[in-house]
């Protein structure tokens, strides 16, 4: 049996392998990747996660798509390797081993190229700093990120690079997807780190995994509500349950950028341009990359700019999925209830996760099944909105104390596609 193959979205590049699409980030024909099909766990497979440390539940699900392409035991030592401590949340290490694996075999360099909303960034500019091989070129929305969000990227030096954008953040993610496909940039091996590229997505799915089982009985479905922006974490749950996860309905919860929650209601989907200014920053998305690979789990096709030339089966979808929009008041009404009533601090991406949840269980009572709210982002990040609501401003860890202190080093530029083109360029001579 040969290794799995991954298929663009847009349908007109050739099928290839996982190093293949994990080193191309984006498919020829601007589509994203995505499984010609889902490898299976069976439910005593799952069922067995109770068990087992995070390290092994990643092995075991992701070694369903590198098998001929990632020796088993080389992926057992990368997943003990990345996740050998408590794993509150998705971490991106795996892929960070892959890829440097990828590139030591095949004798290259590669300069990653993302764009980040706010979070994704950072964990970016963190995850490859100084990996040999390797160098990072992050774009982000000049005034949309917190202070935090930004020196957490712009602080690290070396291999690094970070560019403020005044735009926003599609503006940045548009000028990302332009220079894949760009034949003048055809000279530069560039690959992304977003969940644009497979590599991120797959290990996102081992999360839910993870979760549900340590919340859920053998079989027993579970009710994930993600906090949604580019759709990243959300595809991870629809991952899972392709794979064979019980999940008994898979909450999008998003912020004013409210073009999916429409699109589920009426079948007509009308992106969001400019894209709206929430406090969950990092959910500022107006059209979402990754509504391409679930509009193609349903049937359809949607292309990069959001066009869909063939509707997916809208009414599959709304089984499976639920979506509401939560504004700005409601976001902070839940930090304040969530922290009153638990004493559980949430900052504003997964309290639009909470009110998510909320929306939901008023339409679709939860009763006794179990339910997992997944918080994205740490509250210091957020210490202006955190304290308006709870009065105290929260501790900042050790790490991102350090990274406030040291001087920041990035560029500017407008959302300008030849000028971005240009700086690649100059980067590359």
């Amino acid at each position: 049996m040969g290794a799995l193959l991954f298929r663009s979205t847009n349908g007109k590049s050739p099928a290839v392998n996982l190093r293949e699409a994990l080193l191309a980030g984006q498919a020829p024909d601007r589509g994203l990747y995505f499984p010609e099909q889902f490898p299976k766990l069976a439910p005593d497979e799952i069922a067995a996660f109770a068990r087992l440390p995070y390290h092994e539940i990643a092995f075991r699900v992701l070694s369903k798509f590198t098998d001929g392409i990632v020796p088993p035991d080389v992926l057992a030592q990368m997943c003990h390797a990345a996740y050998n401590f408590p794993v509150p949340l998705e971490i991106i290490h795996v892929r960070v081993f892959l890829f440097g694996r990828f590139l030591r075999e095949d004798g290259k360099e590669l300069t990653i190229l993302t764009a980040t909303s706010g979070d994704t960034g950072a964990a970016v500019a963190h995850a490859f700093h100084n990996i040999p091989g390797v160098r990072v070129i992050v774009l982000f929305p000049a005034e949309e990120v917190s202070e935090s969000q930004r020196k957490l990227m712009t602080t690290l030096k070396d291999n690094v690079r970070t560019v403020a954008v005044d735009g926003k953040f599609d503006d940045c993610q548009a000028m990302v997807k332009r220079a894949f496909a760009d034949p003048d940039l055809a000279h530069i091996p560039l690959s992304s780190a977003n969940s644009i590229n497979i590599g991120r997505l797959l290990p996102q799915s081992v999360y839910y995994f993870y979760a549900a089982s340590r919340v859920a009985s053998a079989g027993e479905p579970v009710v994930f509500s993600i906090p949604s922006g580019n759709f990243g974490d959300m595809m991870g749950a629809v991952v899972a349950r392709e794979m064979g996860l019980p999940v008994k309905k898979i909450i999008a919860s998003v912020n004013d950028n409210d073009a999916f929650p429409k699109f589920l209601a009426s079948g007509h989907y009308q992106k969001i341009s400019p894209s709206r200014n929430s406090l969950s920053n990092a959910m500022n998305v107006g059209h979402p990359s990754n509504l391409a690979r679930l509009v193609a789990v349903y049937g359809g096709q949607m292309d990069e700019t959001g066009k869909i030339n063939r509707l997916p089966d809208l009414a599959a979808m709304r089984r499976d999925i639920f979506s509401t929009s939560v504004s700005d008041a409601r976001t902070v009404a839940g930090i304040r209830e969530v922290w009153n009533n638990f004493q559980l601090l949430l900052e504003p991406h997964g309290s639009v996760a909470w009110q998510g949840f909320q929306d939901w269980n008023a339409v679709e009572p939860l009763g006794n099944s179990p339910a997992v709210i997944i918080e994205t982002a740490n509250p210091a990040k957020f210490p202006e909105e955190v304290e308006k609501v709870v009065g105290w401003a929260p501790d900042v860890p050790a790490n991102m104390l350090a990274s406030l202190k040291l001087p920041e080093d990035f560029d500017r530029m407008g959302a300008d596609y030849a000028k971005f083109r240009d700086y690649l360029i100059q980067r590359h001579a």
